[in-house]
């Protein structure tokens, strides 16, 4: 399975941005984006190394609430 992370946008070098969410980073190819290009400090959705559209900070920090859930239940589970 895989998920669509929201991410925020630390750094760009040519057609790949650095990104940043809950304690991991990771390079993202920006090839499938049409103009304009996100910039440094927005948040955008990756999925399998792409990014895929840009979202706003709220969205980005409601799926950060529902993974934090989801983690939570999870734990819950193995007690």
């Amino acid at each position: 399975m895989c998920l669509a992370v929201p991410m925020k946008i630390v750094e760009i070098a040519g057609g790949r941005a650095r990104c940043e969410a809950l304690e991991q980073e990771r390079w993202a190819d920006l090839s499938l984006m049409s103009e304009p290009l996100p910039k440094v400090g927005e948040y955008v959705i990756i999925h399998l190394g792409f990014v895929q559209r840009t979202v706003s900070a709220a969205e980005a920090q409601e799926s950060y609430a529902l993974f934090g859930e989801i983690l939570d239940a999870l734990d819950s589970t193995e007690a």
